[in-house]
């Protein structure tokens, strides 16, 4: 296949506007933005990996304490932006199933907030960059490529409730382009993972309890397979959708299939790493699983020049590094 690549050209002297931008993949990112652009953040602080960081006192940096719900706050908030990053949302099987009215009403109700605001600044915003979700594939997704069919659960399965709302949220991102003229584009991050991870996830799970000499508990068999992606080629991958003329109105997978393994494996390597004293142990799953979710990232590749660098076991002890400073414990 013919590459697309074009040369980036690199944000400068921009305002870029990051909902969730007090979270884990939004605070990576504005770190990587915001010695020559403006960030603002706009974020609840629901989950917060923002304070006691460097970020939070660099001189081009702002953090707006609001809600996506908020329209009239955010459409203040994203007023003379030139880019909107729209990070915010309800995330984690836990939170997902706790609260699945929650996790509809600021997933698809916050989206369609965002973009009507982007329209409200259309003369001066250059690229909206939404966050949908590898879940739209549904329980069994292997070598998924953008145009596949998206299939999700059963309806009652509270579990689906979250890839729904993200994939009405990516219908709307194209609506928006193609009928308003909004410049959006959307990404479907597949496991991501890295420093700063707050909230839930296996990753932080077996890192956790690993560090604390506990055992690693597996919910199931422990045969469901993830590609995992290092938070640093997340980042890398949103820069490219930000810049890219050709990004424009099309959806991306972001992830990275050579960092597939089992969850079982993940479990191991972690207990390895860490010199984890503890066993694994297997815990009945009480919800509706993923079985398989390795992406195709052939589009990403093609139009943007995207390639996952980082390697699993190498993001893997930065990640472990990372808590073990954040947790005090011994090398």
């Amino acid at each position: 296949m013919t590459s697309l690549y074009h040369p980036r050209v690199s944000l400068t002297g921009k305002r870029v506007v990051v909902t969730g931008g007090a979270g884990f993949i939004g605070t990576t990112l504005a770190r990587r933005l915001v010695d020559a652009n403006q960030v603002v953040a706009i974020d609840n602080l629901h989950r917060d990996a923002l304070s006691g960081t460097e970020l939070a006192s660099h001189p081009n940096f702002q953090l707006v304490e609001g809600d996506v719900l908020d329209l009239e706050r955010l459409t203040e908030v994203v007023s003379g932006c030139t880019h909107i990053i729209h990070a915010a949302g309800i995330a984690g099987v836990d939170t997902v199933l706790r609260s699945p009215v929650r996790t509809m009403r600021v997933n698809v109700i916050g989206t369609y907030n965002v973009l009507e605001a982007a329209v409200a600044t259309i003369d001066t915003v250059e690229r909206l960059v939404e966050f949908s979700t590898s879940e739209v594939f549904g329980q069994h997704a292997f070598n998924v490529q953008e145009g596949h069919v998206t299939s999700i659960g059963s309806v009652g399965e509270a579990r689906w409730t979250y890839a729904v709302s993200k994939l009405a949220g990516e219908h709307m991102s194209h609506a928006y382009h193609a009928e308003l003229g909004i410049p959006s584009v959307s990404v479907r991050p597949f496991n991501i993972y890295g420093p700063g991870q707050i909230g839930g996830g296996a990753i932080r799970a077996f890192i956790e309890a690993a560090l604390g000499g506990h055992d690693l508990e597996i919910h199931g068999d422990g045969a469901q397979i993830r590609a995992w992606c290092y938070v640093d080629d997340m980042v890398e991958a949103l820069l490219l959708a930000l810049e890219h003329p050709r990004a424009v109105g099309e959806s991306f997978n972001v992830g990275n299939a050579r960092s597939a393994v089992t969850i079982y494996d993940l479990a191991t390597r972690i207990k390895r790493l860490t010199s984890c004293p503890g066993e694994i142990r297997f815990v009945p799953l009480d919800y509706t699983d993923v079985e398989l979710r390795i992406p195709n990232i052939q589009k990403a590749r093609a139009l943007l020049g995207f390639e996952a660098q980082v390697e699993l076991d190498e993001g893997l002890e930065r990640t472990i590094a990372w808590y073990r400073a954040r947790l005090g414990s011994p090398a």
